[in-house]
């Protein structure tokens, strides 16, 4: 869940429980691990959810039966229209295709930005994956520029978001190293830190490397990896808990 100013936005969310199974499609599926650090009836008031893909871990059967339609789930196209048919108020965005909320004198713009769940044959098997770029505004003044890469794998498409976007403060990243098939398809340690070498955001929060059976790279080998390795700041976050993630002046 982020808050940036007057918007509160929730990012894949996924309410299963420890020992529930969650499905990947192609008949593929992978076991909870852990049990989610709030449920939704304990969510405040959503302006909107972000949705990097359509996969049983990041949008499962809890929160397609019960997350609420008011807000709009911005995903990509294809994801947008399977949300659709359930219900969901939808914005697909095309990588570099941008929405924007408004209240007042804030204004957040959420772009959609490129992701590679998978290489080779793989990839054809999975769904399309976004990352998002979100741009909180007050007064025509950039506040914060938070990326959420999803889960994508490191390259050279990194290298053309941090052409558009210099100066990210913050980037909440995919990790845990997933491996589908024999194939890796999130971020591992050493792919997490290339991704933090090309795009070199201001502070890191860690996230998805725990969950789930198929995460094959645990956090302590990131943080072990990204020590030293450059300017930004590794904030992890447990569940539950709340960071501040405002940079120091």
């Amino acid at each position: 869940m982020l808050e940036l100013g007057a918007f509160t936005l929730l990012t894949d969310p996924n309410f299963l429980h420890c020992g529930q199974r969650a499905y990947l499609g192609k008949g593929l599926w992978s076991r909870r691990l852990t049990d989610p650090a709030l449920g939704i009836a304990d969510l405040p008031t959503l302006d909107a959810v972000v949705l990097s893909h359509l996969h049983g871990d990041h949008f499962d059967r809890v929160a397609r039966r019960d997350l609420p339609r008011g807000q709009p789930v911005v995903t990509t196209p294809q994801a947008a229209g399977r949300l659709g048919s359930w219900g969901f108020r939808t914005r697909g965005l095309e990588p570099w295709q941008a929405t924007e909320l408004v209240r007042g004198d804030e204004r957040l713009t959420i772009t959609a930005v490129p992701g590679i769940h998978a290489r080779g044959l793989l990839r054809a098997a999975l769904p399309p994956v976004m990352g998002s770029m979100l741009e909180h505004r007050v007064d025509g003044q950039v506040r914060h520029r938070l990326y959420v890469s999803g889960d994508t794998l490191t390259g050279g498409h990194l290298d053309e978001i941090r052409i558009r976007f210099p100066a990210v403060d913050t980037a909440v990243v995919h990790l845990g190293g997933t491996r589908v098939l024999l194939h890796t398809v999130t971020m591992d340690a050493v792919q997490g830190v290339d991704f933090l070498r090309r795009v070199r955001p201001a502070q890191a929060v860690p996230v998805h490397h725990a969950d789930y059976g198929v995460f094959r790279s645990p956090l302590r080998d990131f943080l072990a990896s990204a020590e030293g390795t450059g300017p930004t700041r590794m904030r992890p976050v447990d569940p539950g808990q709340r960071l501040d993630l405002t940079r120091p002046t």
